[in-house]
């Protein structure tokens, strides 16, 4: 699929038909995250694949309290959620090497950076998941993870107390209702239909406030 496709079809999906996912489809498309840069080329990320079991302790650790409601039921039918785990000690070791110390290149080491670029980092593997499962023919919804639940999910799956949970990921066969071809323009997963902003409202140039009219 072209990547102009892949964009104009790219949707956050709530709800799958709960069809199991091939395992060589599935590793194609964790597979893209390996692609995503990162600072100094430390890889500081790891993808926790969660399917079955562990998949509905997931849910079981996250879910408040009470009934689900109709968004959770429906994410609840992914058969797959991949936990994304940023690894902010990869950074501190690589930016502790020679060609990267902060003595030898002011400004650059991990502990002046005004920006978390481990958890962006994360971020930028997390799309291209969801953009390889849009190529793949699935669909992926990318949401937060409760931060009362982060200690709980590390212990229950064995996540190392240094890794960050940045995002969860769910990943399966849309359901007709959520297939990107059938989701409202500006909307997702059948969402109510939402003006998206413009280029020109988006992008300045050269200055804050000059909208990009090219």
């Amino acid at each position: 699929m072209e990547l102009s496709e892949v964009l104009r079809r790219r949707r956050m999906v709530r709800r799958y038909t709960g069809e199991p996912v091939a395992r060589a489809q599935l590793g194609r498309v964790l597979a893209a995250a390996l692609r995503a840069p990162s600072a100094g080329g430390s890889e500081g990320r790891d993808l926790l694949v969660l399917r079955g079991a562990e998949r509905d302790a997931f849910w079981e650790l996250t879910a408040p309290p009470g009934p689900a409601d109709a968004w959770l039921t429906g994410m609840r039918t992914a058969p797959v959620v991949v936990l994304a785990l940023s690894d902010p000690g990869a950074y501190a070791a690589r930016y502790a090497r020679p060609d990267k110390r902060a003595d030898t290149r002011p400004g650059r080491g991990s502990a002046s950076w005004s920006v978390d670029w481990p958890d962006v980092d994360t971020g930028m593997a997390a799309l291209l998941v969801l953009l390889a499962a849009v190529d793949e023919g699935l669909g992926a919804c990318l949401v937060g993870v409760p931060a009362h639940a982060h200690d709980a999910v590390r212990e229950s799956f064995g996540v190392p107390a240094d890794r960050r949970v940045v995002a969860a990921l769910t990943i399966g066969h849309p359901a007709p209702a959520s297939a990107p071809a059938s989701a409202p323009a500006g909307g997702s997963g059948g969402a109510p239909a939402r003006a998206r902003r413009t280029l020109a409202d988006t992008a300045h140039d050269g200055r804050f406030g000059v909208p990009w009219d090219g």
